[in-house]
């Protein structure tokens, strides 16, 4: 009611003549929400579908391809040195040290976009006492898993099939996560 009085009702009738500019705009607004959530989805791997295959080398130089781990529960870690929420997904991995150790969890972090320098330096923060890469993405990763979000954190079965794919994890929600996956069988 106050927009349609204002200068005589003309302001009103030019921004919404009989509604149409609102349902414009409604419309608009729903399709961008329909548009992010669907994109959204389609970013991310499929619980259940393999995860894209790539082989970088680690800080020491030695080579790591991800397939190479088939068996082992994985956590990779998509990250940069100068995301603060990265860093709180290596904190809830040092919460979670115990139960990842136990479990064997091999933790596989790829830094995009960063120099060796930058991503010794914030590794000197961070002391891991379980199965850790770390290594320096030179573009297969952020074009594999198609980057939109940091730290992007995928956690993989033993058969090497993705559980979840996603932003940062508590350690609580990583164990209930690795819980749901059938013990492994002894040989």
């Amino acid at each position: 009611m106050g927009i349609a009085r204002l200068n005589g009702g003309k302001f009103a009738s030019f921004l919404a003549p009989k509604g149409v500019f609102m349902k414009k705009v409604l419309l608009s607004l729903s399709l961008l929400l329909v548009a992010l959530l669907v994109s959204t989805h389609a970013w991310a791997v499929d619980p259940g579908a393999e995860p894209p295959d790539f082989q970088l080398k680690d800080l020491d130089g030695v080579p790591f391809k991800l397939s190479d781990h088939k068996g082992e529960l994985i956590i990779l870690k998509l990250a940069t040195t100068w995301c603060p929420t990265c860093l709180q997904q290596s904190n809830e991995f040092t919460q979670g040290a115990e139960y990842l150790k136990e479990k064997n969890v091999r933790l596989v972090e790829v830094y995009l976009q960063d120099s060796e320098k930058m991503v010794k330096e914030y590794k000197n923060k961070i002391k891991y006492d379980f199965p850790h890469h770390t290594m320096i993405d030179d573009g297969q990763a952020l074009k594999a898993y198609n980057v939109y979000l940091i730290p992007r954190v995928i956690l993989i079965d033993r058969n090497f099939k993705v559980l979840r794919d996603g932003n940062i994890l508590t350690a609580g929600q990583i164990k209930a996560e690795f819980e749901k996956v059938p013990v492994a069988r002894q040989p």
